[in-house]
């Protein structure tokens, strides 16, 4: 199998793109690209074989019927500066290879993550692990980030003190806070990469991971442009439906004066007056999901 090169990736390879306030990601090394994935699928096909248009309509072919396998034959490196607390949320996904710095063997530096004010809110009322989407008012907010500030700082003076006492640097760095920055390489194949994009995209996962994600997405549309372009149409702009909501949704298509015509068509009985068999909590999520779909 020929040796894939993507020009695009090749462009930027290296270049950092900034994320939050004094965090990137750059990719470091890619393997293969659409093509690869096209020619593990084929796997009697040599390069050049076939057009760029069949190697889309193939791949969109596999990810849709969920057929992975040859997406795990591309993989990513990337380099990444983010916080601690950024850095505990990623590591859960466990497919990837990592190498992080290490406050063992190193020094580590005085960089913090201090929040925009905008992304400074209460706890939400009916998320237990986020934020409410209304921020504070400019003046509590000020004082918010003048308290992690602050807090940071201190933490940091304290580390210091206990490194120049002479203490182990694996020791001391436990006094360090959770906003300090942190390095690592990360390595994942396209196919768990998809799947980590799926969650840390969605509107529930934390904004800071979230704005690391949507920079991800963009330099792997530049690896594999035509898979990218699958993922995003049948998983990322896409809604799941349960058993029940698909008996809802056909509940409903009947009921629809509108579609009065055309529903015998589509349903084995022309007419329903049931009543859902959705609890109200099913039908705040069915309906959320008719209303917008998955919001990124």
């Amino acid at each position: 199998m020929a040796h894939c090169i993507v020009p695009e990736a090749e462009a930027i390879l290296d270049k950092e793109f900034p994320v939050l306030d004094k965090g990137f990601v750059r990719l470091v090394d890619y393997l293969g690209g659409d093509q690869r994935i096209a020619q593990a699928a084929r796997v009697s096909y040599g390069e050049g074989t076939k057009s760029y248009r069949e190697d889309a309509a193939l791949i969109d072919y596999l990810w849709r019927h969920e057929h992975t396998s040859p997406f795990e034959q591309v993989v990513l490196t990337f380099h990444v500066k983010l916080p601690i607390f950024v850095a505990r949320q990623w590591i859960r996904h466990r497919t990837a290879r990592v190498n992080e710095i290490s406050g063992r063997y190193s020094i580590m530096r005085d960089e913090f993550f201090l929040p925009y004010e905008d992304a400074l809110a209460p706890q939400s009322e009916d998320n237990k692990q986020g934020r409410s989407d209304m921020p504070f008012d400019k003046q509590t907010a000020s004082r918010i980030q003048d308290i992690l500030k602050e807090g940071s700082l201190f933490s940091y003076e304290r580390y210091r003190e206990l490194i120049d006492m002479g203490l182990a640097r694996e020791v001391a760095r436990i006094a360090l806070p959770l906003s300090l920055y942190t390095e690592w390489y990360w390595q994942m194949d396209l196919h768990n990469l998809f799947r980590f994009l799926m969650l840390r995209l969605d509107s529930h996962a934390q904004r800071e991971i979230r704005e690391y994600a949507k920079v991800i997405l963009e330099i792997t549309r530049k690896v594999a442009p035509a898979a990218t372009a699958s993922f995003e149409r049948y998983t990322l702009e896409a809604v799941r439906f349960s058993g029940p909501e698909v008996r809802e949704l056909r509940r409903r298509l009947i009921k629809a004066e509108s579609l009065e015509d055309v529903a015998p068509k589509c349903v084995e009985s022309s007419k329903d007056d049931r009543p859902s068999e959705l609890s109200r909590k099913e039908l705040e999520r069915f309906e959320e999901k008719l209303k917008s779909g998955r919001q990124l």
